[in-house]
C-alpha cells in the first residue's frame, strides 16, 4: 500500500500565535498524518500554547504593574512616537488610547522643540535618567505642569524609553498614594541622601531590620551594630554596600545577596539588595539612593552558603522530630558541640551539656512542647576533647500531629563572649592596682554573708587605713605611692590568707571581712598581725619609709545588721584609733558612735557658720624685735556657736579642710581681714600689712585668685598690703594650677610666705622655683632656743637659707626675752608671740599700739 505524501500545512501569519495554534489543531485532525509527523506537530503545538500562555501572563503582569502606577506613564521610541500609555495617562490627558498611542509626543505637549528627543536619548545612552519639567495638554486644551522622569528600556525588541509624568499640581496627593504603595509592599525600602544619612524607611524595612516603632533610624542602622557579609561569607565594609556603590558609580546595583548579622541581638538575616541612585533635575551626581531589600533567609537555610555564614557568625541550625527522635544539626552546629560522633537524638545533645544545664534544657523543651513558648537559653557543655564551651540555644515548637511535633532553632557559640564577660566580671570586681577585690565586690560579698544567716550572722569587719601615706604619696609622687600601696596590700594579704576576704576599699583604705563563729578572737588576732607586718619599713625608690596602720573593728550583729552600718561602725572605730595616736586597733563601741554624731553636728554647724555670722577674727601683732614697734598683724579666726559654744581653731580647721568648707571660710577671712586693715588705716594707724593663713584646699580650687581680687578691690588696698601664709602642703601639690596661682598673686603684688617652715618635708627646690617672698620660722624650733642645740641649728639653717635667697623671716611663738635676744643676734628682725600679745580684737590692737597712729 502506497503512503500518500503529507499535505501542506495551512498557512498562518508570522507572529500570529493563536492563529498558528488553530492551524496546527486543524492539521492534526487529519487521519492521514504519519505518526512521527503527528508527534512532532503535537509537541510544537503544545510548546507554542505554553509560550502563548506565558506571554499572556507576562503581558497581564506588565499591564497590571503598568496600570497600577498612579502617574501617567508612557512608552516612547527614540523618534518620539508613543508606543503605550497606562490608564493614569488616559485619565490625565482625557483622551482615548487611540488618540495618543502611535502618534508623536507633540499630541501631549505641542510646545516641545523638534529636536527634543536628542538630549533625552543622549542621557539614556550614558546610562542616566532624564528629568525635565514641562506643561502637558489635555484634550480640552487645558494645561497642567508635570515633572517627567525618563529612563531607557527595551520594548518589543527595540530601544525605547519609559516616561513617568508627575502632575505637580497634585503632587501631595500623588506622593501620599506613592507612600501608601511603598508601605504596602512586603519588601523593605530605605532611602539615603548623598552623605549616606537615612531619610526614610517603610514598615517592611523596619520589620526586616528589627527596628521598633519610635526608635531613631540613623542610630539603629549604624555600622557598629551590624556585621555584614557577602555571599561568600566575607565581611564587607560600609563603603562596599550596594547603596554606597550606587551613589559612587551613579548606576543601579541589582540583586546583591548580603548577610546582615546584628551584634546585640545575635541574629543573622539574608537579604537581596537592589540600590537605585536618584538624580536631581539637571544634576549629574545622585542626590539620593533607594535600596530595596528582600528577605531570603528561608531560602538560604540549608545551602552551603548559609553554612559558611553560620560558621563565620558561629551560628548553627538544628531541628528535632519528636516522633522519630531524629535530631538534624547543620555542619556549624556540629562543630559548636564538638561531640564525636555528632548527636543524632535529643539525648545525644543533652549528653554534651553539664548536668545542671542538661536539666534546664529538658525543662525548656517540655515547656515549649506543652505551651508553645520559645526556648532561649545559654548553656555550658563539654566537648569530646574535655574542653568546656558555652552555647546559646534558641528554638520554637512547630506542632504537627498528635504523635509528632518538631522543634527547630539555632545554636550559637558564645564561648568567647562568656569568657570575655567572666574576664570583665573579674576586672569589675578587682582593684587594678593591687589585684584585690574592689569596693563593689567586697560589699556584694559582705551582703551575701549577712543575708545567708541574717539572725545569727557572726561576722567581723576590719577597716584599715594607712597612716601618713598621703604625705609619702605627695612627696614622692603618685607612681611611687601606687607602688607603696601594692606592697602594703601584699603584706596584708599574706596575713589574712584564707581566714577572710580582703579588698582595697578606696585610696589607702583596705577592708577585711571574716567569720568569727569558729574563732572569736580572729578579728583582733588578724589586726595585731597586720600591725606587726607593718613594723618593717617600706623601701620605695631607694628610700625607706615607716608606714603604720590604724584599724577599726566592728562585729555583726551587735555593731550593725547591714553592710553599710557595719562598715560605718568599723570606720568610726578606725578614726578613733587614729585620734589615739595611730598604729593601733580599736573595737567599735556605742560611745564612739556618739563621738561620730558630734562630728556630724560640728560639720552641720560649720557649714552654716559664715551665713549665721558666727566667725570673728583676732589679730596677733607682728613686731620689730629690736624695739617692739608694730610691723603688721596676722589674722586668726575664732568661732562662737550658739549650740557648741566657743570653738578653738584646732577643733574645726582640719575638719573644714576635710569637707572642703575651708574654701568658703577662707573667702570670708580674706575679705574681713582686708576690711579691718582698711578701717585701721582710715583711723590713722600706720600698719602696712595684714597676714592671712590660706589652706591648701583654697589653692586647689579656682576661688582663691578671685577672692583676693575681690577683697583688694572692695577695700581699695594695694596688693603689697596683703600677705598670704600657707603650709608646705601647698608646695607639695606643685601642679600647674598651683604655679599659675602663685604667678597671678605675685603679679597683684601679694606677698607669699611659707608658714611653719621646717615642720614638713621641706624641699629647697620649691624656694628656688616659686615666687615666695618669706618664711615663718616654726614655734616648734623657736621654743627650744637658745638651750636646745638641734633647734638652734635648724633656726640658723633656715635663717641662712632665707638670707641667701633674699627672703624675709618672721619668727613665731616668741614667749621669752631670751628667745627674742637670740633671734635678734641671728639677724631675724620680725617676730610674734605671747611675749608681745596673743590674738587681739581690733580695738584691743589699736589700744595696745597707740604709738602706731600717724601724727
Amino acid at each position: 500500500m502506497n503512503r500518500r505524501p503529507p499535505a501542506s500545512l495551512p498557512s498562518a501569519l508570522p507572529g500570529d500565535g493563536p492563529t498558528t495554534v488553530d492551524a496546527l489543531d486543524l492539521y492534526l485532525s487529519r487521519d492521514d498524518l504519519p505518526s512521527e509527523t503527528r508527534a512532532l506537530l503535537t509537541r510544537a503545538r503544545d510548546a507554542l500554547q505554553i509560550a502563548l500562555e506565558e506571554a499572556a501572563g507576562a503581558r497581564q503582569r506588565y499591564d497590571a504593574l503598568f496600570n497600577a502606577v498612579p502617574d501617567p506613564v508612557s512608552i516612547i521610541d527614540h523618534d518620539g512616537i508613543v508606543l503605550d500609555l497606562n490608564k493614569a495617562g488616559i485619565a490625565a490627558y482625557r483622551r482615548s488610547r487611540g488618540e495618543i498611542v502611535g502618534r508623536p509626543i507633540h499630541v501631549l505637549n505641542p510646545d516641545l522643540p523638534r529636536d527634543h528627543m536628542a538630549p533625552v536619548v543622549e542621557a539614556l545612552e550614558r546610562g542616566e535618567t532624564y528629568v525635565i519639567e514641562v506643561s502637558n495638554m489635555r484634550a480640552d486644551g487645558t494645561r497642567f505642569p508635570v515633572e517627567v522622569h525618563s529612563a531607557g528600556m527595551e520594548y518589543e525588541g527595540r530601544p525605547a524609553l519609559v516616561a513617568v509624568a508627575r502632575d505637580l499640581s497634585g503632587r501631595r496627593d500623588a506622593e501620599l498614594r506613592y507612600r501608601e504603595l511603598v508601605e504596602a509592599l512586603d519588601q523593605g525600602i530605605l532611602v539615603q541622601d548623598a552623605g549616606g544619612h537615612y531619610l526614610f524607611a517603610n514598615a517592611a524595612a523596619l520589620r526586616i531590620f528589627g527596628i521598633g516603632k519610635g526608635r531613631p533610624l540613623e542610630e539603629e542602622l549604624q555600622p557598629q551594630h551590624w556585621r555584614i557579609i557577602d555571599e561568600h561569607g566575607r565581611e564587607i565594609s560600609a563603603s562596599q554596600l550596594p547603596a554606597q556603590r550606587a551613589l559612587q558609580w551613579g548606576r543601579t546595583i541589582e540583586s546583591t545577596l548580603l548577610g546582615f548579622y546584628h551584634r546585640e541581638r545575635r541574629h543573622l538575616s539574608w537579604l537581596s539588595v537592589t540600590s537605585v541612585p536618584h538624580y536631581p533635575a539637571g544634576g549629574d551626581r545622585p542626590r539620593q539612593v533607594l535600596s530595596l531589600f528582600t528577605d531570603v533567609t528561608a531560602l538560604k537555610r540549608d545551602s552551603a552558603l548559609f553554612d559558611r555564614a553560620q560558621s563565620l557568625a558561629q551560628i548553627g541550625g538544628w531541628e528535632w522530630d519528636t516522633g522519630l527522635d531524629h535530631l538534624y544539626l547543620t555542619d556549624e552546629a556540629q562543630r559548636i558541640l564538638g561531640c564525636q560522633p555528632a548527636p543524632a537524638t535529643m539525648d545525644g545533645l543533652l549528653d554534651c551539656l553539664r548536668d545542671a544545664d542538661r536539666r534546664q534544657l529538658q525543662d525548656a523543651i517540655a515547656r515549649a512542647l506543652s505551651t508553645g513558648y520559645g526556648i532561649d537559653l545559654e548553656l555550658e557543655g563539654v566537648r569530646g576533647s574535655g574542653k568546656s564551651f558555652w552555647v546559646r540555644v534558641i528554638g520554637e515548637a512547630i506542632i504537627g500531629s498528635a504523635h509528632s511535633a518538631r522543634l527547630t532553632g539555632t545554636l550559637q557559640d558564645v564561648t568567647d563572649r562568656k569568657h570575655s564577660e567572666e574576664s570583665l566580671r573579674q576586672q569589675a570586681r578587682t582593684d587594678p592596682l593591687t589585684g584585690l577585690l574592689n569596693r563593689d565586690a567586697i560589699l556584694q560579698e559582705l551582703d551575701t554573708w549577712l543575708q545567708e544567716d541574717a539572725e545569727h550572722a557572726r561576722i567581723a569587719v576590719l577597716y584599715i587605713d594607712l597612716d601618713r601615706f598621703k604625705v609619702v604619696n605627695d612627696v614622692l609622687g603618685h607612681a611611687a605611692g601606687d607602688r607603696l600601696l601594692a606592697a602594703a596590700a601584699r603584706r596584708i594579704e599574706n596575713v589574712v590568707d584564707i581566714e577572710g576576704l580582703l579588698a582595697r576599699f578606696g585610696g589607702d583604705e583596705f577592708l577585711v571581712v571574716c567569720m568569727v563563729h569558729d574563732d572569736d578572737t580572729r578579728p583582733e588576732r588578724l589586726a595585731d598581725a597586720i600591725l606587726a607586718a607593718f613594723g618593717t619599713t617600706f623601701r620605695v625608690d631607694g628610700e625607706d619609709f615607716s608606714i603604720t596602720a590604724s584599724i577599726g573593728i566592728a562585729r555583726a550583729p551587735q555593731d550593725g545588721m547591714g553592710s553599710p552600718q557595719l562598715i560605718q561602725s568599723a570606720d568610726v572605730a578606725m578614726y578613733d584609733s587614729k585620734r589615739r595616736g595611730r598604729n593601733g586597733r580599736q573595737a567599735y563601741t556605742p560611745e564612739l558612735a556618739e563621738q561620730q554624731l558630734q562630728r556630724l553636728q560640728l560639720e552641720t554647724h560649720l557649714r552654716r557658720a559664715v551665713r549665721n555670722d558666727e566667725f570673728h577674727l583676732v589679730y596677733q601683732p607682728q613686731v620689730i624685735l629690736a624695739d617692739g614697734s608694730l610691723a603688721g598683724a596676722e589674722a586668726l579666726i575664732r568661732w562662737r556657736n550658739r549650740s557648741l559654744g566657743e570653738m578653738r581653731p584646732d577643733r574645726f580647721i582640719d575638719h573644714a579642710e576635710t569637707t572642703g568648707d575651708i574654701v568658703g571660710i577662707g573667702r570670708w577671712v580674706l575679705k574681713e581681714a582686708c576690711r579691718q586693715l582698711r578701717n585701721w588705716r582710715q583711723q590713722g594707724m600706720a600698719i602696712e600689712r595684714i597676714a592671712v593663713n590660706v589652706s591648701y584646699r583654697q589653692f586647689l580650687s579656682e576661688d582663691l585668685i578671685l577672692s583676693v581680687r575681690e577683697a583688694l578691690g572692695e577695700t581699695g588696698l594695694e596688693g603689697r598690703m596683703l600677705e598670704l601664709e600657707f603650709t608646705e602642703r601647698v608646695l607639695i601639690e606643685d601642679d600647674t594650677d598651683t604655679q599659675r596661682a602663685f604667678r597671678e598673686l605675685r603679679d597683684m603684688g601679694v606677698a607669699l610666705s611659707i608658714d611653719d617652715f621646717g615642720e614638713g618635708y621641706s624641699a629647697l627646690n620649691y624656694l628656688r622655683r616659686l615666687p615666695i617672698t618669706g618664711l615663718k620660722l616654726s614655734q616648734l624650733f623657736v621654743q627650744g632656743i637658745p638651750g636646745n642645740e638641734s633647734d638652734v641649728a635648724v633656726c640658723q639653717a633656715v635663717t641662712g637659707i632665707a638670707n641667701s635667697l633674699g627672703l624675709g623671716v618672721v619668727a613665731e611663738g616668741i614667749e621669752h626675752e631670751t628667745q627674742r635676744d637670740y633671734l635678734v643676734s641671728m639677724g631675724i628682725t620680725t617676730g610674734q608671740g605671747f611675749l608681745y600679745a596673743p590674738g587681739l580684737l581690733p580695738t584691743e590692737l589699736l589700744q595696745r599700739y597707740p604709738g602706731s597712729l600717724r601724727r
